[in-house]
């Protein structure tokens, strides 16, 4: 076996509320457009019409969201390798004698 590594990022985003909101995505730009969207909804703002979301505009989105209520708001978009066990390769199988099914002699 050997080690690979994949990257994941997460989104955590809260308020007084209720329990943080945890999401987990497979790309940068699929975790920022959703910081953006709970964002947005959480305003009730309309959605961002499809199109890469700008990190930087959702992160200032997001920090004016958490002004309001600095104490009780919170927002983070965090990056992870994850490492994962590939396994090796298997060599291509020997030769048999069995061909449909009848045995043949060698």
């Amino acid at each position: 076996m050997s080690l690979d590594a994949v990257s994941a990022y997460t989104l955590v985003i809260g308020d007084e509320d209720g329990p943080a909101d945890v999401q987990v995505h497979s790309s940068a730009d699929a975790a920022w457009q959703a910081l953006d969207a709970e964002i947005r909804l959480r305003c009730g703002m309309r959605p961002r019409p499809r199109r890469i979301t700008d990190p930087d505009a959702a992160a200032r989105l997001a920090d004016a969201w958490r002004a309001v209520e600095p104490e009780t708001r919170f927002w983070q978009v965090q990056a992870h390798r994850l490492p994962i066990l590939l396994p090796a390769i298997a060599h291509a199988p020997a030769r048999s004698n069995v061909r449909s099914g009848v045995l043949r002699s060698a």
